[in-house]
């Protein structure tokens, strides 16, 4: 595919702490299969920057740290209010910028947003903002638990009808399978489609994905089209 051609994935969540960091990790090590240079991006995080270091690894260290997070706050906070703390502002025009510049270089462009789809990333926009304006297909992780089924259709129900058929969710389970988890699988998969929801099993080693989950991300990239 003609990289100007490609759309941006974009890794936004129900929630912060849901699984979207080790889900775009893996993500970019799968799609760099086919993909070769394909780069996961975390334009914006708060607190720690281990989650934009997960994703260097992931993409063969090809950018560097301030490449992958260009805007780090300190307070673990929603980044609007991080920024804040700091008399610091953030515009949806600079992040576009950004990651269209690097769009220029490279075949393949992740992103992952910061908490969950509403959070407030800077003074005018949130992921959904940014999901629209990049015209990116957005990838909506849950964590597979109860609950799930709720929160995973407000997300969608808050972006615009073309993004929904386009949207893929992917149920991260955070701990062993229980029969919650997968009914959960089973409704969303009857009310959205086979090929929409995909669910990624627990993970003894985060940075690594064993056999299982390799096979559900690859399972998703192909329903991707990449």
């Amino acid at each position: 595919m003609d990289p100007v051609k490609r759309p941006i994935l974009f890794v936004t969540g129900t929630d912060t702490g849901v699984g979207k960091t080790a889900l775009t990790a893996w993500l970019a090590r799968c799609l760099s299969v086919t993909v070769p240079g394909v780069v996961a991006l975390k334009p914006v995080c708060t607190g720690g920057r281990d989650d934009a270091r997960a994703l260097q690894e992931a993409s063969g260290k090809r950018l560097s740290l301030d490449e992958i997070n260009p805007w780090h706050f300190r307070a673990p906070l929603a980044p609007l209010l991080a920024a804040r703390r700091e008399q610091k502002e953030l515009r949806l025009a600079q992040v576009l910028a950004w990651i269209r510049s690097l769009q220029k270089s490279h075949p393949g462009i992740l992103v992952e947003g910061a908490g969950g789809l509403l959070t407030p990333i800077g003074e005018d926009f949130d992921a959904r903002n940014l999901i629209v304006a990049l015209r990116a297909t957005p990838i909506v992780a849950c964590a597979n638990r109860l609950g799930a089924i709720n929160q995973t259709l407000l997300v969608l129900a808050a972006l615009p009808p073309a993004l929904v058929l386009r949207a893929r969710v992917v149920l991260m389970s955070l701990t062993r399978e229980t029969a919650v988890a997968r009914s959960n699988v089973v409704f969303l998969q009857e009310r959205l489609g086979m090929d929409r929801v995909h669910a990624v099993p627990c993970s003894a080693c985060p940075s690594q994905p064993d056999r299982r989950v390799g096979v559900a991300i690859d399972g998703l990239a192909r329903s991707l089209g990449w």
